[in-house]
């Protein structure tokens, strides 16, 4: 069972019934000895004096039990850790209720501290005692800018463990649609599925990527480009066709990796299906390449390339939205050749300025 916060063991605490009568029996003052709170009891009656502190408040406070039994709460050191805040501790356990606020103990570990103060009345509901609870305030912060970069950092692990899980989904989507479409009859059926799943792979990919890095929303374009081509030669494996393989490390944003991954998928797809029709094998290569101006992708095969007329991609194909977002997103230009007998090049240029990660 997880254990309560701070906030809810005191209240709990102060919701105990008849709290003030037991606050005055050693039994009761022994179960505080072993909280994990920060516990101090002042008598109100008839001058308001500290009557008990047990270890963690010691701890929290600086200070030894008897140097504060008996004692007014002036003799506890600590003052406001905000800088608008004037009060020392003493004086805001004796003016507020509830959560007093963020102080500063002197010549104690750790520095700062979260603090309560409570009246507990009997059952007359005469103010009888006052409860003092201290918390260590753990990674607090400093100011606005400190919290802002806090939750940034939160957030940036949950969206971590977010692309953790939707790799692993894609991952198991994938296998799914390849293990389905081996079941069908229909082989265009059978080839759409296989696209399908090639484009979902290249997505896990693209995630799996983002999750092993150093948390920048960038991707190694590279890396990324050569994972998908041994994701493509594996699933589609043909004996005699061979890959040239050459890239370069350039870290590029998301926006351009994504549809950049998914035209070099649908190439290389089409490549190891179609390039080689009648011929024993060949050779596919992808290069991603850079220099001052930016980065060059090319896929080429020297396979029997495209019928006179054909071009790619074909309008209102898949692809083409893929073409299309990479356009868009990156500025990237394209560029198509291919002849019947010559095989198929398509070269992709980025400009360093459009598409490299900030």
């Amino acid at each position: 069972m997880a254990r309560a916060s701070t906030p809810e063991r005191n209240e709990r605490l102060l919701e105990t019934p008849h709290l003030a009568g037991a606050l005055g029996s050693d039994q009761f003052k022994s179960f505080l000895d072993h909280l994990p709170v920060a516990i101090a009891v002042s008598e109100l009656r008839p001058a308001e004096r500290i009557v008990y502190v047990n270890s963690e408040f010691e701890r929290l406070s600086g200070q030894a039990e008897s140097d504060l039994m008996g004692k007014l709460w002036e003799t506890l050191t600590g003052s406001a850790t905000a800088a608008s805040d004037d009060r020392d501790l003493s004086d805001a356990i004796a003016d507020d209720q509830d959560y007093i606020g963020a102080f500063t103990i002197a010549e104690s570990s750790p520095a700062s501290v979260d603090a309560w103060s409570n009246i507990i009345r009997d059952d007359s509901g005469v103010p009888t005692f006052r409860l003092v609870a201290l918390s260590e305030a753990r990674n607090r912060a400093e100011g606005p800018q400190a919290r802002l970069e806090q939750l940034i950092s939160e957030k940036d692990t949950l969206l971590r463990e977010l692309q953790h899980r939707v790799k692993n989904n894609l991952q198991m989507i994938t296998a799914l649609i390849r293990l389905e479409g081996r079941a069908l009859p229909d082989e265009a059926v059978v080839t759409s599925f296989d696209r399908l799943a090639g484009r979902i792979e290249a997505l896990a990919l693209l995630y799996r990527s983002l999750s092993a890095g150093s948390g920048e929303d960038k991707v190694d374009l590279g890396t990324y480009l050569s994972e998908v081509a041994s994701a493509v030669m594996h699933a589609h494996a043909q004996e005699g066709i061979s890959l040239d393989l050459k890239v370069d490390s350039w870290p590029v944003s998301l926006n351009v990796a994504m549809p950049a991954g998914l035209v070099v998928n649908e190439l290389l797809t089409n490549s190891i299906k179609h390039a080689f029709v009648g011929r024993d094998g060949g050779t596919i290569s992808l290069h991603c390449v850079t220099d001052d101006q930016g980065c060059r992708v090319e896929v080429a095969d020297d396979g029997i390339g495209l019928a006179e007329g054909q071009t790619w991609p074909t309008e209102g194909k898949m692809a083409a939205l893929i073409v299309r977002s990479l356009v868009q997103n990156a500025k990237a230009r394209i560029d198509f050749k291919a002849d019947p007998g010559q095989g198929l090049r398509v070269t992709i240029h980025f400009d360093r300025a459009d598409a490299e990660a900030e």
